[in-house]
This record gives structure tokens, sequence and C-alpha cells, in this order.
């Protein structure tokens, strides 16, 4: 109960700026750390999230931050649940996220004692974060909470972690609430624009990336327009497919693990490459190959909203600090060349794509994922969210889904593991109409499987396609190409997936036919329940373009074995 004397408890004054900023999600697991936090939420109009454990709290709300280019927010107690919430926190900080993620602190007058689950959160996290900090004045939250939503969102978004001590939480002061974050939107100049008109006046083979975070759709549609009025060719980075619809005809494909060969070779004979957005980090850069480091040979443009970003890695001929939403608004006014020398390129680029993406590769087994995700393509509607974690099983769904429209992808730039549940889950708790599917490896799903609890709870209908290949493909594929047949570590004893499922309440069915897989996925819809699809794939798929054998042969006879 709210006292009416004007005085406000930290805990009150914390959960009412978030009111001001527009939040109304957030993920957490309770901890009575912050348990004053907590009690301030009671009847506010914020949707509370309880998730299963920290890391898959902390990936739902960086999945929020994604798909909103608003702070995901997530609320963790002291010591281990910091450190369990660190997995999510180190995705925001790679995916260029913006995350807030609220810790439990102990008592003020107990610090520098090693006092139960203490922690020192500005040494823990400040190498991920963009900036951490500990309140310690309840008088101050309105202005710390104000400076995370602005040092979240701007530049380069990412994480800001914020301590809450739980005796400054009950501490009650009169305090004024700070403004609304805006976010800075950071334009190109006239300058700048003028030398881009040049280098395309000037340009043969250019090719257009599209990367990165701090998009909208209305964005994304900007960009098609331009690539329509200078049928150009758009390639989208590291999943970020959903940047651009794959229906377009100037769509060339992604960068990704395993991407087109044909599309790696557009890059290289460009002689104008646009990045706007991206960083051209490990993943899309092939391990730095596609372009020489400082200087590419191609004319390199790079559009970035983080000044950090500029020139760290690739020197680029035109630097544009710019955000991608302002940068692409400007496109809709950017005239395009007299002549058009690359026109005939374009369509030939789309076609690549296309033939790369349609008629999935033969696999050993009697499941083939390259075509549960073409059949499945066709039947769930443009706005379905797809999500997935890391592991081998992905390059699958990166190379046969075709991603429509913005927000419809949610995957881990950094990689990580036991991403996709709670990402689909975050994603569902925002936007209970859109469909929303996830592919999983075995070892990625039961890294955050127990949050499936989490979507009973909440009445979730997502649907969950485990593939199950019973060992952590991609490091055994690793390990036969490096150490053929020193198999250590990486075969997994797997449960009933289905009747894991079933067991929380959800609906759950196992295919080992790929003819099998569309009923099975219709009997999840209809089930209207969170559903788990236990999917049996052979162990020696382990891409679409090669099997273990042949690594394995290959890896013998290059060592003369």
């Amino acid at each position: 109960m709210r006292a009416n004397d004007g005085l406000r408890t930290g805990g009150e004054i914390l959960i009412d700026q978030l009111v001001v900023n527009g939040v109304r999600h957030v993920f957490c697991v309770p901890g009575e750390s912050y348990i004053a936090a907590l009690d301030a939420l009671h009847g506010r109009p914020i949707a509370v999230t309880t998730c299963r454990q920290e890391g898959g709290a902390a990936i739902m709300a960086e999945a929020a931050g994604k798909v909103t280019g608003r702070p995901g927010i997530c609320f963790v107690t002291r010591g281990p649940g910091a450190t369990n919430a660190a997995a999510g926190l180190h995705i925001a900080r790679q995916d260029s996220t913006p995350m807030i993620l609220f810790v439990g602190q102990i008592a003020r007058d107990m610090r520098e004692r090693e006092a139960f689950q203490e922690l020192d959160y500005r040494a823990v996290f400040g190498t991920i974060a963009k900036w951490v900090t500990e309140i310690d004045d309840p008088a101050r939250i309105p202005e710390l909470v104000s400076r995370a939503f602005y040092t979240a969102c701007n530049g380069r978004p990412g994480p800001v972690v914020i301590a809450l001590p739980e005796d400054m939480l009950v501490e009650r002061v009169a305090v004024a609430d700070a403004p609304p974050c805006e976010p800075v939107e950071t334009s190109p100049g006239a300058p700048e624009l003028n030398r881009l008109r040049e280098l395309f006046a000037g340009a043969a083979r250019p090719i257009v990336l599209a990367g990165g975070s701090r998009w909208s759709e209305a964005a994304c549609v900007s960009l098609a327009r331009f690539a329509e009025r200078f049928a150009i060719p758009v390639a989208t980075t590291f999943r970020r497919a959903h940047l651009f619809d794959a229906h377009h005809p100037c769509y060339a494909g992604d960068l990704g693990i395993g991407p087109n060969p044909k599309l790696l070779g557009r890059i290289k004979a460009a002689d104008l490459v646009v990045l706007i957005g991206g960083r051209l980090g490990e993943m899309p850069s092939q391990r730095y190959t596609l372009f020489d480091i400082p200087g590419p040979k191609q004319t390199f443009v790079h559009v970035h909203p983080g000044s950090d970003e500029l020139g760290r890695v690739y020197r680029p001929r035109l630097a544009i600090h710019a955000a991608p939403t302002a940068f692409a608004a400007a496109l809709d006014d950017f005239p395009a060349p007299n002549a058009l020398p690359w026109r005939e390129e374009t369509p030939r680029a789309h076609a690549e794509f296309l033939a790369w993406t349609e008629a999935p590769t033969a696999v050993p087994g009697g499941v083939n994922l390259g075509e549960v995700l073409v059949g499945l393509r066709e039947k769930l509607p443009p706005d379905a969210v797809v999500c997935n974690g890391a592991g081998n099983f992905s390059i699958w769904v990166h190379r046969y889904h075709r991603y429509r429209r913005y927000g419809t992808q949610l995957a881990p730039i950094s990689g990580s593991m036991g991403y996709g549940v709670p990402a689909a889950i975050g994603m569902k708790r925002l936007a209970p109409e859109r469909t929303v599917v996830c592919f999983t490896g075995d070892g990625d799903f039961l890294m955050t499987g127990q949050e499936f609890a989490t979507a009973v709870q909440h009445n979730l209908a997502i649907i969950v396609i485990v593939v199950d290949n019973a060992m952590y493909g991609t490091i055994r594929m690793h390990q036969e190409r490096e150490y053929p047949t020193r198999v250590v570590a990486t075969t997994l004893k797997n449960p009933d997936f289905a009747a894991y499922a079933r067991a929380f309440g959800g609906f759950g069915a196992t295919v080992d036919k790929t003819a099998d897989f569309a009923a099975a996925f219709a009997a999840a819809q209809e089930s209207g329940k969170p559903a788990l699809i236990h999917l049996k794939v052979d162990p020696e798929a382990i891409t679409p373009a090669t099997t273990l054998a042949a690594i394995r042969t290959k890896a013998l006879a290059q060592r003369g074995s």
C-alpha cells in the first residue's frame, strides 16, 4: 500500500520510472534482495513474467529489446542470480541490444565483508555492460534510471546493469520523476550524402549490406524503396535476415555461417560496398577474410550509430555516423544516378539466392531438416517469428527459411546456446496473437528448456522444434575435422522430449520421418498449448553440404592415415 504523504520508497520510485518510460513487460526470477521493488510492481501497468532461471529471464528481456528497440527489462537477485543472468547480458552486448538488468544487492552497511551473496557488480560486469552502477541514494533513482535508458538506447545499443541495495529500496524520500527517455537519432549530414552520391555515380558493381540494430519497420521499407530505385542488390549480415524481405527482387542473401559461395564472390568482386548498421564481426566477415584489414580493396562505406565502431576494424572510404533509422529515412530523398550499369546483375543475384534456398540437399536419415523448413515456410504467415539458439541445426534454418518482415527473426549473433526457447517466450509475451516458432538443438534446448514451464504458466502457445542428433553437433564437427575419430565429451543421451513437454502440461509429439512433420505441426497449432515437436535426425547429417563421415575421411586423408 502506497503512502499518501508525498514520500515513496526506493522501490516505488524505481517502478514509477519504468512506467514513465513506457515499460509494459518485465522478466524476472524473484529474490529477497529486491522484494521491495517486486512489491512496487503490484497494481502497476506492467506485466511480470516469472521465469525459472535468471539466464532465461535475461534472454527474454534481450529478445524484447531486440524486437522493440527499447530496453528489455530484467530483475534478478544478487550473487548467483546475477551471475546466472550474465548469459543474457553477454548476448545483449554482442547483439547490440538495449537492455537494463536490475540486480538486488546487499544492504549498504554490510559492504566489503563478503556478506551473503555479495558481489562487486562494477568489477563483475564492467567488461560486458555499457555501464554498471549501484544506487546508494533513492533520491537519485530517477536521474540514474533515466541515464540507463539513454545509455542502453543511444549510439551502439547495449546492456546496462543497475545494482539495488535492499535497504535503499525501502528508504522513503520525496523526489520528482524524470522525463521519459527519447532516443537520439543521429542523422547523416549533407556532405556525407553528397559524397555517397558521387561514389554511386562512379560505381559499376555496388552492393548494400544491412545489419546491426536500431532499425525499424519503416526503415526497412525505406531501404527496400531505395533498392528498387537503384536496382541494387542487398544482402543481410549474420542473423539479420529479417531486415530485408527475402521475396524482394533485390535480395541477394545473407552473410552467415555456410553462406552461398556465389554471394561471397559477388561481394569480393564489388567495387562499392555500403554497410548499414552492422559491424562485420567474425561471422559475417567469414572470420575476417571477406575484406582486407584495415583497408578493404573495395570502396567501403560504413554507416553506424556508434562513432567508436567507425574505423575500429575496417577503415572506410566514407564513414557516416548515423542510426540506420535516420539514414534509411534520408534514402527516400537520395537521387539515383542517371545510369545504373549494375542493373542486370541484381536479378541474377536474387536468382542465385532463390536457387541456393529452393531445393534442400539430400541428407542421411529419415528426417531432412531442409525439407521440413521449405514445407513450413509456405504455411507460416508473413509476420510469424522464427527463433533459434546456436548449433549446426541453425544452418538449415538460416538457409531455407525466408524471412519476410522486420522483427520476425530472433537469433543470437553472439552464438549463445539456449537462446531460442526464452526468446520465443519473450516474443510471445509481447505479441500473443503472432505465431512464434523456435528451432533448437538437443544440447541447445536443455540449457534453458525448463523455461517451457514458463510458457505453460503464462499460457504462451509457442511451438518448439527440438532437432535431436544426440550430440553437441557443432563441436563434434570440429572434433572430426581436427582430431578425427577421437570423440570426447560430445555424445549426449537425451530424454523423450515430447514426454518432457507433456509433463509440463504442454503438447508433445515425436517425428522421425519428414513426411510426418506437417501433421505434427498442425496438431501442435490446434492444441492451443505450448507445444514441442521432437525431431529425430541422423547424426551424420551435420550440415546441408556434408556429413560427419565425409569430414572424418577428408581429415584422415590429409594426415596420411
